[in-house]
């Protein structure tokens, strides 16, 4: 008797063992390194920022070494820390206002070395 997997393996031309037998685990590329390790000692920059945005403070971060996912998720957590907008691309961290001192002080809890520029 054959299983739905079987003909739908021969429909696409799928071997139905390799199908079955897929990890779900993603490659060690694909997995997220946390930002703590990828840093190292490098220091991290903190600058305000109002140089093309109307005005409007904006508090960028710079000088991370890890992955996108690590600094996404860094990102995310000072965003949700300090009650604020921002984004994260390109190694640098960009949150809307100013929280110089706040972010500083919450990079320093996590164990990054940072500085206020």
């Amino acid at each position: 008797m054959e299983d739905w997997r079987d003909k739908l393996g021969a429909a696409f031309g799928i071997d139905p063992d390799l199908a079955n037998n897929q990890t779900t685990e993603p490659d060690e590329a694909d997995k997220p390194h946390d930002a703590l390790t990828a840093q190292g000692k490098a220091m991290l920059d903190i600058v305000l920022d109002r140089k093309g945005r109307k005005g409007k403070q904006a508090t960028i971060i710079a000088g991370f070494k890890c992955n996108e996912a690590a600094l996404k998720t860094l990102a995310s957590e000072l965003r949700h820390s300090l009650g604020t907008g921002g984004s994260a691309r390109g190694g640098e961290i960009l949150l809307q206002g100013d929280y110089r001192e706040r972010a500083l002080a919450l990079l320093k809890e996590r164990g990054f070395k940072a500085r206020i520029i």
